[in-house]
């Protein structure tokens, strides 16, 4: 299983990006696929994850900001990032496993992902 990140960049706050992670070795409407995140200083930290079912689920911080989104044609999962805050700045990685195969509920999956993309830089700066 292969991931790759992109779409991060320097923006201002409130501002907005997309991120975008291609997936191939899995079929992204079959598996888990998760965001997340390391700040400088921080531990990774769970964002938001896509069941197979489409389920999604949002940690408390990026909800209502954030969205999950798959497009099964190109295998790619998108987190559409909004209002962005300071706070927000960090490296985003997408994750998936290939144990999780027709899982629903992707917010039990999150500390258990072990494919990890190499992450894409977030820097929220005026």
């Amino acid at each position: 299983v292969q991931l790759q990140a992109s779409g991060g960049g320097l923006v201002q706050p409130g501002g907005s990006l997309r991120l975008s992670c291609r997936v191939s070795g899995i079929t992204v409407d079959k598996y888990v696929v998760g965001w997340f995140r390391r700040a400088p200083g921080k531990e990774r930290e769970g964002v938001s994850c896509i069941s197979s079912s489409g389920r999604t689920h949002y940690e408390g911080s990026v909800e209502d900001r954030f969205t999950i989104s798959r497009d099964n044609a190109k295998n790619s999962v998108y987190l559409e990032m909004n209002g962005l805050k300071f706070e927000d700045t960090a490296v985003y990685y997408c994750a998936t496993d290939p144990a999780m195969f027709g899982i629903n509920d992707c917010q039990a999956m999150m500390g258990l992902f072990t494919s990890w993309g190499q992450g894409t830089q977030v820097t929220v700066s005026s």
